[in-house]
């Protein structure tokens, strides 16, 4: 049988994930590529977020590309322009930039029973037809607004943290910020010294971390820069220190007390006001939410222009925001810090399979796939950090890379058989799943309610349950034998079984 010359793929998101699945395709051989990308830019949350303080939370040398390190990071972790700056120019260097199509908002995704084929909408009536499809839209993508009663009402301005309004200027003004979790972590400390009252409401206190994150001094740089296997080793010490945090997740009668015995003494040192130590002291087990790394986030409020309300938010009012206790708090800006609809993935976008079938419908039940990726009846659809793939203690990016190399297993598999696809058998993934869920058994994950979990089902749907590295080898080599081979249309005469794996 003479393989497949050519092999189209299309993929939805130009963040790290599609830029690195583009850059691992094309490295094989497969270069029918194209990106569609909503944002002007390619850069994926790093190009929408821009507030005031924004960086990652994790170092430098471990959310970057194994095959496209950097020696020059200004800082342990990168601010948002750095990163982006760097996703785009390895974007360039490994001439990625021509394949992506910016200010596309992608639509639908419908597979062709009779083509055996993708086709990709595009909210501007432009289309798309691929043998392959890659979606790349990850988990943090969709800004996330609470469900309380007059939130159209405020006379004032508001604004979502990862839509930051730059023209709107905070110096000398009484705001408001709804929520205090990674992102408000970053952005409080650095709007608190220009506003002239800051006011931040808080649902559930977090578990914090140290991180200066200082600028790197010159020698450090220098050492980096010219001494060799320094940073790898650097990028070694943060793997593994990675790997201790979902450690301490994974067990948290035993490790987790560490950690929590960490936080708790680094949180009591930073903590002065008893009544601020107070309200924000979190009430659930270490790791079972984000725990958040930041030293300077727990000093911002206790700043004498800074109040720290615990109690609920009942109604936004034109004027300001009402809570619990009958008081109202008169603002002239509210900044919404309440994080992204973690668990809809790429939804609202339409993604029909065989028959017909609504992804939406598939998921009816929260989110699954086979390692994250591959759901049954979508033939030759791979969803990059999907369900199960977040982490809570390491790099996505790490995640990504992994993912990246499978998919391009499997296509090279679609081409060199000589079918239109492939396609995961359904008890594969069902056990797949009931096997993950299994994982989370006695875990910190499962005792709070979370941004990881299901509100209607209470399954954790973001989270991989185990280690970077278990994950990796899960999914370095892929395995024939669990799936389903879909024949080209003209070789009608043999169907999908009749093709051996």
């Amino acid at each position: 049988m003479v393989g497949r010359t050519e092999l189209s793929v299309t993929i939805v998101g130009a963040g790290f994930g599609g830029i690195g699945a583009a850059i691992e395709l094309r490295k094989h051989g497969i270069t029918d590529v194209t990106i569609l990308e909503r944002a002007t830019h390619l850069g994926g949350t790093w190009w929408h977020n821009t507030y005031p303080g924004c960086a990652c939370d994790v170092p430098s040398h471990l959310y970057s590309y194994s095959f496209a390190q950097r020696k020059h990071w200004s800082r342990l972790c990168s601010p948002q322009q750095e990163i982006l700056d760097y996703l785009q120019g390895v974007a360039d260097d490994f001439d990625i930039t021509g394949s992506v199509r910016t200010g596309t908002d992608v639509t639908a995704c419908r597979w062709d029973d009779t083509t055996r084929r993708w086709t990709v909408e595009s909210r501007d009536g432009r289309s798309w037809e691929s043998d392959a499809l890659i979606v790349a839209t990850g988990q943090l993508h969709q800004p996330a607004y609470p469900r309380i009663d007059g939130i159209d009402d405020f006379a004032g301005h508001s604004f979502h943290s990862a839509q930051w309004d730059h023209d709107h200027k905070l110096a000398g003004r009484r705001v408001a910020v709804v929520g205090t979790g990674a992102s408000a972590v970053q952005f409080v400390p650095a709007i608190a010294p220009e506003v002239g009252q800051l006011t931040v409401f808080q649902r559930t206190g977090n578990w914090f971390l140290p991180r200066k994150n200082h600028a790197y001094p010159g020698w450090l740089k220098t050492l980096f820069r010219t001494v060799p296997g320094v940073e790898t080793f650097r990028r070694s010490f943060v793997y593994w220190y990675a790997e201790f945090l979902t450690l301490m997740i994974r067990h948290p009668r035993t490790w987790g007390r560490v950690g929590k015995a960490k936080s708790a003494i680094f949180m009591r040192i930073q903590l002065r006001d008893p009544e601020v130590r107070r309200k924000v002291w979190p009430d659930y087990t270490f790791g079972c939410k984000r725990v958040l790394f930041s030293s300077w986030f727990l000093k911002a409020l206790q700043r004498d222009n800074v109040t720290l309300v615990d109690d609920a938010i009942t109604r936004i009012t034109p004027t300001g925001l009402l809570t619990a206790d009958g008081v109202e708090h008169d603002v002239d800006t509210i900044i919404w810090g309440t994080g992204f609809k973690t668990t809809d993935f790429m939804f609202p976008m339409e993604i029909t399979g065989v028959d017909g079938r609504s992804l939406r419908d598939a998921w009816a039940d929260g989110p699954h796939a086979y390692l994250g990726m591959t759901v049954p009846d979508f033939p030759s659809l791979f969803v990059m950090y999907g369900p199960n793939t977040n982490t809570s203690g390491g790099s996505i990016i790490f995640y990504l890379e992994a993912q990246a190399a499978y998919i391009r297993q499997a296509l090279e598999l679609v081409r060199d058989r000589n079918v239109a696809a492939l396609a995961v058998r359904p008890e594969i993934e069902a056990d797949f799943d009931v096997a993950t869920q299994a994982r989370f058994g006695g875990t910190a994950w499962l005792r709070c309610d979370s941004w990881y979990r299901d509100d209607a089902t209470g399954r954790n749907i973001t989270n991989w349950p185990g280690y970077m590295r278990e994950y990796a080898d899960a999914v370095r080599v892929l395995d024939v034998e669990k799936f389903t081979l879909i024949a080209l249309p003209e070789h009608d005469a043999a169907t999908s079984t009749d093709i051996p794996a």
